[in-house]
């Protein structure tokens, strides 16, 4: 009976308490639609802050470069990223539950942990290498193209993904914090490919004797074309693959190798379709440049696409891998060794071409003016 009648002396219950909620429950109540809001409030006031004083900073320094404050200030969030990461994979506890929670759920997921250990670990070491050398008047334009690369490529598959895949109903008004990621690379990348070259220099009659060696007189330069001949068959694969081709080849790749790439988070398909549609291109170009001398645009740009390559396959090798993945989407045990076998080779062939084409720019120069007197003192 007790049970089911109150206590004569028992006070009676609260109206917030009979529907189920504690008073201070419904106190908080009215905060909650707002908190997405003051999160982004609250990011757009920080990162103020931080180009306040990196801008104070590099007046103290008398930097002259306006790179110094936009590496300044990426390498402060590098180091927000770093402790996300370490956050969701359970080494540290108690700093960005609640920006996770109510600013960008997304970034709990795989993909997200993996960009953010990326960018708080390789971005950083990169953003602190070009501040130093801009502190001591260093060209860092080679850095500099690498971190673009790599930068653009988490960019143009993480927004997507977000905006295609699952989370896509969880995108909050700090998803506005990811513009500055946008608009400052394609600024600072213009003015890192107006920049001048620090490459080897190479004298006229050097120029005409490398460019006149035909292809097997350069192994090296067969062995780069013959694996980006595979390399980009591979990729038009592996785009096929998200597209649903119904071919048995794709349906068991899908399911026996790489059933990441049906992950309903939709960064894997993203990241094949960037792969399909702007490294793919690039690949066959790759081979053009290294058939044709005198491809001025390939040292530069092979640059880009090993640090966006680098990025998007440590990102997706991660990703495969993660304990955050569900379990239906992670790469068999099985498979392994051939699954990171493939990919490891896949991000290591970029950083091949851009080594030869940084080494040895001799074949992708322009002919100079006194390039027939080379010849005939060649001769």
């Amino acid at each position: 009976m007790s049970g089911v009648f109150p206590h004569p002396r028992s006070r009676p219950t609260p109206e917030s308490q009979q529907i189920g909620r504690t008073p201070s429950d419904c106190r908080g109540c009215w905060i909650r639609p707002f908190l997405p809001v003051a999160i982004a409030m609250m990011g757009v006031l920080v990162l103020l802050i931080l180009f306040c004083m990196a801008y104070l900073l590099g007046e103290w320094s008398q930097s002259q470069d306006p790179l110094f404050y936009v590496f300044t200030v990426f390498s402060f969030t590098s180091v927000i990223d770093l402790i996300i990461s370490l956050e969701e994979d359970g080494y540290i506890s108690g700093f960005m539950e609640f920006y996770l929670k109510e600013g960008e759920p997304y970034l709990r997921t795989a993909y997200g942990i993996m960009i953010c250990y990326w960018d708080g670990i390789v971005h950083y070491v990169l953003y602190l290498a070009m501040i130093m050398a801009i502190t001591q008047r260093k060209n860092y334009r080679t850095l500099g193209l690498y971190w673009l690369g790599s930068l653009m490529m988490s960019i143009v598959v993480f927004l997507p993904g977000n905006m295609l895949g699952k989370y896509s109903s969880e995108i909050r008004p700090s998803f506005l914090l990811n513009v500055p990621y946008i608009l400052i690379p394609i600024w600072a990348g213009m003015r890192l490919f107006r920049q001048p070259k620090s490459l080897p220099c190479c004298t006229a009659e050097k120029v005409v004797a490398e460019q006149q060696r035909s292809l097997y007189q350069r192994p090296l330069d067969l062995g780069l074309i013959l694996f980006l001949m595979v390399a980009a068959t591979f990729t038009f694969f592996r785009g096929l693959v998200v597209l649903d081709c119904p071919s048995d080849s794709c349906f068991d790749y899908i399911y026996q190798y790489e059933p990441y790439l049906r992950d309903p988070v939709a960064y894997p398909k993203v990241q094949m379709l960037v792969y399909m549609f702007y490294v793919l291109p690039f690949f066959c170009l790759g081979i053009y440049g290294l058939l044709r001398p005198g491809c001025t645009w390939l040292p530069d740009w092979a640059l880009v696409f090993a640090g966006a390559i680098a990025q998007a396959q440590f990102s997706h090798v991660g990703s495969s891998l993660h304990h955050h993945t569900p379990y239906p989407y992670r790469t068999p045990e099985e498979v392994w060794w051939v699954f990171l076998l493939t990919n490891v080779l896949y991000a290591l062939g970029p950083h091949l071409l851009a080594y030869r084409c940084l080494h040895s720019p001799g074949f992708f120069q322009p002919a100079a003016p006194t390039g027939q007197d080379g010849i005939k003192k060649h001769q």
